[in-house]
């Protein structure tokens, strides 16, 4: 099963991700932590992109599929994966349904975490690393940006998955379990 999570940043993603791959053996594919690992190598990708991610832009589609189309071919995604991160405009979401379709896939649902702006903003400043450090893109003045690209370039992408009826909504403001069982409500329906 192959999965797309939306939602504005630091909406959940990358934590229900990380739940479903533990729990239900299919593979995350984080942009954001693949972009992340690439800067920290100081990789020739890495370098390109640092600042653009420091400033809360969105790194060129290029850079972005051709990363997704390598990830999604490596034998650890046979059983499925979780998207978080991409695709973050139309165009994406058409490029990643013509990447699926031409290796015999698809994407079974698109699920929309949906969160209060205000309460995110909190919450995002308040979030550390496990190391204690304030990762670079949570200071308000990014955040903020951060949420205006997605307003004006990702949420407009929900009536795309609307219209091919696999856009599913969940309560992003609940505790993380609380999202998960809806999550797993919604997956193992699928399944059914």
């Amino acid at each position: 099963m192959n999965i797309i999570l939306l939602g504005p940043p630091g909406a959940g993603k990358g934590t229900q991700a990380k739940r479903l791959e533990k729990n239900r053996g299919m593979k995350q594919i984080s942009t954001g932590d693949m972009l992340r690992a690439e800067v920290k190598a100081k990789s020739p990708i890495g370098l390109e992109v640092k600042g653009l991610m420091e400033k809360g832009h969105f790194v060129p589609d290029p850079i972005i599929v051709q990363m997704i189309e390598n990830r999604i071919e490596q034998p650890d995604c046979a059983k499925g994966v979780i998207l978080d991160g991409f695709p973050r405009t139309e165009p994406q979401a058409e490029i990643l349904d013509s990447m699926l379709k031409e290796q015999g896939l698809k994407i079974d649902a698109v699920i929309l975490l949906e969160v209060s702006e205000d309460a995110l903003v909190k919450r995002l400043c308040e979030r550390q690393h496990d190391d204690g450090s304030r990762r670079a893109d949570d200071h308000p003045e990014v955040i903020h940006s951060r949420l205006k690209v997605y307003r004006e370039q990702t949420a407009p992408i929900l009536p795309y998955y609307e219209e091919r009826g696999c856009l599913k909504r969940v309560d992003g403001m609940q505790d993380v379990d609380t999202v998960g069982a809806a999550i797993d409500a919604i997956l193992d329906q699928l399944a059914s």
